[in-house]
Parts: C-alpha cells; sequence; structure tokens
C-alpha cells in the first residue's frame, strides 16, 4: 500500500525543557469548550488573545482572567469575515506580539437534525463559512508570522463527524471533514517551517451546542473540560509533535497513552484517508 498523503511529515522531536509558556490565539472563546481552552491557558502562564462575535462575553473573560493574575486580550470579529479577521488579527499582534498557539474553537452546526435532502441551504451555508471559512481566515491571518519565526502550533477543534458517516447533521460533518484537511495541509506545508497542527475532538462536552442536538437528549456521561485543555497544553508544550496532522480524542486519548503509540504509529494512522479495498486496488 502507497503511503498517505501527508506520511513522513514529523518535524523533529523538541527539547521539551526549553519549552515555556508564550502566546495563544483561541477564537470562539466567548463560551462553551473555546472559554474553556482560553482560561486553562491563561492559568498555565499563556497571555491570551480571545476571540468572538461577542464583545460583552470577551470582556467578562478577560475580566476573570485577569482577576486570576493572568492576561488576555479580546477582540470581537466574526471568522467568516475575512477583512475582519485581517484587521482583528493585526490588532491583536499589534499588542501582544505573534501567537505561538492558534486554538480554532468557533464553530456552528445546523438547527434541525434531518437527512441532507431536507437540510435548510441558509443552515448549511452559515455551518461551511463559519466551520470551514473561518478557521481558513484566521489561519492565513497567523501562519504567516508562524512561519517568519520558524516555529507555531495549531489546533483545530474537530469531531468524530469529520471521519465517520452520519444520516444527520451534513454540513456539520462535511465542514470538520473540510476542516481535517485544512489541518493536515498545514502539517505538511508547515513541517519545513516548525508549524505542527492537530485535529482534536473534544468528545461530547456538556454545552449549548451539544445539549441542542436531539441525539445527545439522554445522555448522562459527559467528557469533562478539563481532558480538553489539558491535551491542548500537552500540544502546545510540544509534547504530541509526532501527532501532527493527525486526529486525537480527548476523553478517550491521554498524553500518556498517545506517547505510548508514537512507537507504532504508521503513515495513515489518525490521518484522513481512503482504504484500499485489497492488494490489488489501483490506488493503494
Amino acid at each position: 500500500m502507497s503511503e498517505a498523503p501527508g506520511a513522513g511529515i514529523e518535524a523533529e522531536s523538541v527539547d521539551l525543557t526549553d519549552l515555556r509558556p508564550g502566546r495563544a490565539l483561541v477564537t470562539g472563546a466567548s463560551q462553551g469548550i473555546g472559554r474553556a481552552v482560553a482560561l486553562g491557558l491563561a492559568h498555565a502562564g499563556f497571555t491570551v488573545g480571545v476571540v468572538a462575535r461577542g464583545a460583552r462575553a470577551l470582556d467578562e473573560l478577560v475580566e476573570e482572567i485577569t482577576a486570576d493574575g493572568g492576561r488576555a486580550v479580546a477582540t470581537a470579529f466574526d471568522v467568516a469575515d475575512a477583512a475582519a479577521v485581517a484587521s482583528g488579527v493585526h490588532a491583536l499582534e499589534a499588542e501582544l506580539g505573534g501567537f505561538d498557539l492558534l486554538v480554532q474553537a468557533a464553530g456552528r452546526i445546523e438547527p434541525a437534525e434531518v437527512p441532507p435532502w431536507e437540510a435548510d441551504p441558509a443552515h448549511v451555508r452559515a455551518v461551511v463559512e463559519a466551520n470551514v471559512l473561518g478557521p481558513f481566515h484566521v489561519a492565513r491571518a497567523v501562519l504567516p508570522g508562524m512561519v517568519a519565526r520558524g516555529a507555531g502550533r495549531v489546533v483545530d477543534l474537530s469531531s468524530g463527524s469529520a471521519y465517520k458517516d452520519s444520516g444527520a447533521y451534513a454540513a456539520y460533518g462535511a465542514s470538520k471533514a473540510a476542516l481535517f484537511r485544512l489541518g493536515g495541509a498545514i502539517a505538511v506545508a508547515g513541517a519545513e517551517h516548525g508549524i505542527r497542527a492537530f485535529e482534536l475532538s473534544p468528545g461530547v462536552v456538556r454545552t449549548a451546542m451539544s445539549t441542542s442536538m436531539s441525539q445527545h437528549a439522554d445522555r448522562t456521561e459527559w467528557t469533562d473540560p478539563d481532558d480538553v485543555v489539558a491535551m491542548v497544553l500537552a500540544i502546545a508544550r510540544g509534547e504530541l509533535d509526532a501527532w501532527s496532522g493527525r486526529f486525537l480524542r480527548a476523553g478517550t486519548d491521554t498524553v500518556e497513552s498517545l506517547r505510548e503509540a508514537e512507537a507504532t504509529l504508521t503513515p495513515s494512522a489518525r490521518r484522513l484517508v481512503v482504504v484500499p479495498y485489497g492488494a490489488d486496488d489501483p490506488i493503494a
């Protein structure tokens, strides 16, 4: 079987003793998982730029971080607006400097759990703009600085919907698969510049979005947001660089289990690939 696209993209391991908290940008930081990640990074010593559409919620987040002794700066914009993203990121970089870590947590899902042919085109467009175009705009604004400095890490908040078929929420699934492919492209193109990218599924955290989904109506077990924060911090510290371009899942994976599995990684493991039907498959 031929190697999957992106095989061999891992950069050399880094000296973890030389790593220290830096500057992080978190999108979708006003609520849910993005807010938990921003708080966790700030508590760990990162200076945090926080982004979302709602200025009031961001101001409250900055106040909370500041009260805890951390530093955060907020800028409100819609990630789906390319011009607003470029202007907002430029303003944050002017105040904080370039970012060492980008966490793409902004996202949305269709309001109705219906098959693809019943989906509202307006809802589909909104999901794709937020979950695909948004991260593309943010990456395009942030990554040149990382390239110039020769280092950086990108974490995309992914989902099992990125690689598993489902009869509902087709736009969400398609958007997360597209985000996975974008992250893979960043991992491949950025490897020579010291940039790594990771697709991190948070599992099912109890948020406004997850509780709005009928498939979770009877759920009693939820992923602890602290598990998501722990994975992001491990990525930020360079502990999981061998997993650049690959899929991780908080609440199931742990830093320890992933480190132990590194020795057995195959080129296609945890990547978004098409598996050949056999040795005589022409795509093999």
